[in-house]
């Protein structure tokens, strides 16, 4: 296991909490403030390797819990791991699964020994305990693995966070004690629902077990988003200055921006992708929604000020013929420029920290967006 942090601070605006950094993996260094693309089942929905190369996606995040059912870790190990068997060079995340076996609890027991739970495949009946979970993302060969916690619905009383944030410090504790000398990195997670004392506290319970860096998990799961920004703020600044700070399945642009502020650097969310397959584009300017009639003979591309390879090539008209033809092209299409706008906006965040301007950077963000880009 490292003994010094592989995170390295390398600056931090003067006037708010955002930072810039460098997280060091077996395949290569993470530029920070950083979004990674979500790859749940081995691969980037409509999206090749290649496709995320050219977008400066940096590192893409996997799923234990599914690829531990499908096709499976031993399997995906006979091929040397997920970069291998997927064809992605760069750093890969592995989700230790917790937040899918809270989303599927009608199928899931948890005990102190782990999660006994049902497929949602099959119905076959499978077990994976905090041991588990770092043994199968050490199969995967994920270069960054997460502790196994367990998720707090919202909302929940007081009494229930407190056992499930003492539970997952203690499963926190057995995967940091499982994990192997494989070089791989292991990151805990912060519970403690919408409590921000519990969430001091877990902070406090992890940093003294030690783990490559910290996560902020259970938010985005129902609450108001102001509570969130609110939460994020009165933790994040509690986690260790000197490792990554990691806000997990979040989420919009005006998300990343508010996270970054309040001194996060990295971000995973399906939304880029899942919007695009529902034809819903993010833009510079706001939502562009790409079925609407309005877009019919539109010959502008989604972004004038893109430079995707959707944007180069494509008009609004075009994207919303394939989308109401229902053709295959439209989800690649729309999935490259979602992920584009989400890597160039974190591309602009991390040189606006640089430069010192990130509170001027956030201003203009909010101005271009309060354009109305359905009467453009």
């Amino acid at each position: 296991m490292p003994n010094v942090p592989p995170f390295t601070l390398e600056g931090r605006s003067s006037e708010c909490r955002a930072r810039y950094g460098a997280l060091t993996t077996l395949h290569g260094t993470i530029r920070t403030p950083v979004f990674m693309p979500v790859g749940t089942q081995a691969t980037v929905k409509a999206m090749t390797p290649a496709n995320l190369v050219e977008i400066g996606a940096q590192i893409i995040l996997g799923n234990t819990y599914h690829l531990h059912i499908r096709p499976g870790h031993e399997l995906i190990r006979e091929f040397g791991g997920l970069h291998r068997f997927m064809h992605w060079q760069g750093p890969i995340l592995t989700d230790s699964g917790g937040f899918q076996i809270f989303s599927l609890q009608e199928l899931a027991t948890i005990t102190e020994e782990g999660a006994a739970f049902r497929s949602h495949l099959d119905g076959s009946r499978l077990f994976l305990s905090p041991e588990d979970a770092v043994h199968v993302q050490e199969a995967l060969g994920a270069d960054i693995m997460m502790a196994l916690d367990t998720c707090i619905p919202y909302p929940a009383e007081r009494d229930e966070a407190i056992r499930a944030t003492a539970l997952t410090a203690r499963w926190a504790k057995r995967c940091r004690t499982a994990q192997g000398d494989t070089g791989q990195l292991l990151f805990g997670i912060v519970q403690g629902g919408m409590f921000p004392d519990l969430r001091r506290e877990a902070i406090g319970q992890l940093v003294e077990i030690g783990f490559d860096g910290y996560a902020l998990g259970g938010l985005s799961v129902g609450e108001p988003k102001e509570q969130m920004y609110e939460l994020v703020e009165a933790t994040a600044e509690h986690l260790p200055a000197d490792h990554a700070r990691y806000l997990m399945g979040v989420g919009t642009p005006e998300d990343l921006v508010e996270g970054v502020y309040h001194g996060i650097d990295m971000f995973d969310c399906v939304m880029p992708t899942r919007n695009a397959r529902n034809g819903m584009l993010f833009t510079s300017q706001g939502r562009l929604v790409i079925k609407n009639a309005c877009f019919q003979r539109d010959q502008r591309p989604p972004d004038e000020t893109c430079d995707c390879y959707t944007c180069r090539h494509f008009s609004r008209a075009y994207l919303r013929h394939l989308f109401q033809s229902r053709e295959i092209l439209a989800y690649h299409l729309n999935s490259i420029h979602n992920l584009h706008y989400y890597c160039t906006l974190m591309a602009g965040m991390r040189e606006a920290i640089r430069e010192d301007r990130f509170l001027a950077f956030r201003r203009s963000f909010y101005q271009q967006r309060t354009q109305s880009i359905t009467q453009q």
